[in-house]
């Protein structure tokens, strides 16, 4: 730009600030990540697909395992926030269970380089320092669906302390079954477009609710052995 005037002289690339071209690069490093993995994506396939110098982009991430940990705190305190922000404080289990599948539907339909990072790296160990982060969302996943079942009963002054200790242990073993059926059920629509939306989470909603209210009136399955 001239001094003089403001307008862009032809030729001369305007330097772009510093924060605005960071977000830049953690936007087309998501996208990378998404589609590679961590493993596959290399500093310099984030550097060309922002169309920046590999040195430009090591000014602002020390390495690769530094971005991925950049891009993956991104990813949960969006989809967490949007959580937080969409499930009632108040009111049945099942409103809030409907709610959150509402959410990742929504956040897979329009955020689709976050949620294929979340389901290539939500659980593998060995990604790196962005690991840290993954645990984080799948932690306050986890806690999420705990606060869901337990509403009711922890509101419950009838329930004993130490009936309340069960159910905590109960809710523990049935938070992993139940964010892992959602975050299938949501990738498989996105494979399948044909499916209604409506009706992909009408049936995430329906498993995992007539199974708990199942599990929740006391009907178990006798262990392995026990029929013979």
């Amino acid at each position: 730009m001239t001094r003089e005037t403001g307008e862009a002289v032809p030729g001369v690339r305007r330097r772009m600030p510093h924060a605005q071209r960071r977000e830049q690069l953690l936007r087309v490093a998501l996208g990378e990540f998404g589609r590679r993995g961590y493993h596959l994506t290399q500093m310099e396939h984030v550097a060309a697909a922002a169309q920046v110098s590999k040195a430009l982009l090591y000014q602002h991430f020390a390495s690769k395992e530094e971005l991925f940990a950049a891009v993956t705190d991104s990813v949960v305190t969006d989809l967490t926030g949007r959580l937080n922000a969409t499930v009632p404080a108040r009111g049945g289990s099942g409103e809030g269970i409907r709610a959150m599948v509402r959410v990742l539907f929504d956040y897979a339909t329009e955020e689709p380089d976050a949620w294929a990072l979340v389901i290539r790296h939500l659980d593998k160990p060995e990604v790196g320092l962005g690991l840290r982060e993954l645990r984080e969302l799948r932690d306050r996943l986890g806690t999420a669906f705990a606060d869901l079942l337990l509403r009711r009963r922890r509101a419950d002054p009838a329930l004993s302390p130490a009936a309340l200790a069960v159910n905590e242990r109960r809710a523990r073993l049935l938070v992993p079954l139940m964010y892992g059926s959602m975050l299938s059920m949501v990738s498989w629509w996105l494979e399948h477009p044909d499916t209604e939306r409506a009706s992909a989470e009408q049936m995430a909603y329906e498993f995992i609710w007539l199974g708990l209210d199942r599990l929740r009136s006391g009907e178990r399955l006798p262990p392995p052995g026990a029929e013979d």
